[in-house]
């Protein structure tokens, strides 16, 4: 049975945010479990005339991780996301793709330029970024009425350096000057260096001397930080009553799950994970930036550099998936066109994805048992009460 509730202040809401508004799902169930971030699919009617409501009144959905609702299924299985778009749901949006020369962000310029977004690629490599940036614009040119200012073209390309705050910039400047708006935000730029580890065991009192490489840490988690930061601000600017706005950033599996030899990588992408987390309730209220924020968390991929032809043929040999460069923008795309995911992680693997961090929210009782999970929720809610005050 599926009813619209209040949730009222007494439920991690602020004394300064008009009460939010959620739709709980109610069973006879007794194990308490969170319906977190993400809308669960509803009839085309409902879902239609829920999405009008929320349009008009432009309520932001501020569930707390520790908010508790009946599950009609406490043990189900994780949310296998399939990703569907059309044409128009990406048509005419401006989207900046940050690493958008190579694998994976190449792949998703080429999906985004295909269905009628400009684009704005910006990359540390010149040469396949300026030759992808013509390629998109040949293929897919923009036709402007006569009679009207022309339209600006399809893709443009900047260098950029994400590890340079001034750098980063310089890329919304330059997008923002050329497209007079920015709508979506995906940060696909990563390093990972295996040959670079940290805690090697062979160490000694000499080597350890020589400072070691923080690129993965740079690149990962503070470019990210760069990015996001000034996106926050350029996404708020030019825009319309009603318009969607958004960041993706990439994590990996190795962002939630031990990956042995890449320490700091690892360490890296948690960081990218803690940020979305961090920002999910933050970002999206409509007193503050009203923009949507998640992740995306491909497991092997074909387009990694880390992908080696002996570790190919052994995945092969134990029959594991692995996902295309494609499938995994297909899986972004996804996300970009759907404006109800905010604070989602989809992880992808052999080309599906599958949604994380409802189950995660709602098994919180179950992993950390019932009573420390309702102290922890007691005690942050003092601490976000506190310092939003």
């Amino acid at each position: 049975m599926l009813f619209l509730g209040l949730i009222g202040l007494r439920l991690y809401v602020p004394p300064s945010e008009l009460v939010g508004l959620c739709l709980i799902q109610v069973s006879g169930e007794s194990n308490p479990s969170v319906i977190l971030h993400k809308r669960r699919p509803k009839p085309p009617f409902f879902r239609a005339t829920t999405r009008i409501f929320f349009h008009r009144l432009r309520l932001c959905i501020q569930l707390s991780p520790f908010i508790s609702v009946l599950s009609s299924n406490p043990g189900g299985p994780i949310t296998q996301f399939h990703p569907t778009f059309t044409p128009e749901a990406l048509e005419e949006k401006v989207i900046l793709i940050v690493g958008g020369a190579n694998g994976i962000g190449e792949s998703l310029v080429e999906l985004c330029c295909q269905n009628g977004a400009y684009v704005c690629i910006g990359d540390i490599d010149s040469t396949h970024g300026a030759h992808l940036s013509l390629k998109c614009c040949e293929k897919w040119p923009v036709y402007s009425d006569p009679n009207l200012p022309p339209k600006p073209p399809r893709s443009t390309f900047q260098p950029v350096d994400i590890t340079d705050y001034h750098d980063v910039l310089g890329l919304f400047d330059f997008a923002f000057k050329t497209y007079k708006r920015i709508d979506h935000v995906v940060v696909t730029a990563g390093s990972m260096e295996p040959m670079e580890n940290w805690f090697d065991s062979t160490l000694s009192l000499q080597a350890i001397r020589t400072p070691p490489s923080t690129k993965d840490l740079d690149v990962n988690l503070t470019g990210s930080l760069y990015v996001v930061r000034v996106a926050s601000v350029y996404l708020r600017h030019n825009r319309g009553p009603w318009v969607d706005r958004s960041i993706i950033l990439f994590s990996c599996a190795a962002g939630f799950k031990e990956t042995p030899g890449v320490s700091v990588y690892q360490a890296a992408k948690h960081g990218v994970q803690g940020l979305m987390r961090s920002l999910r309730p933050y970002f999206c209220s409509p007193y503050k930036h009203n923009l949507r924020i998640n992740t995306i968390c491909p497991w092997m991929t074909q387009s990694h550099t880390a992908v080696t032809k002996t570790l190919c043929d052994r995945w092969e040999e134990e029959g594991l998936p692995i996902s295309s460069a494609t499938e995994v923008a297909q899986v972004t795309a996804g996300v970009l066109a759907d404006d109800t995911l905010n604070g989602t992680s989809m992880y992808v693997k052999g080309g599906r994805a599958w949604e994380m961090e409802e189950n995660i929210t709602r098994l919180e009782p179950q992993w950390l048992g019932e009573a420390p999970s309702e102290t922890l929720a007691r005690g942050q809610k003092v601490l976000k009460d506190t310092w939003a005050a």
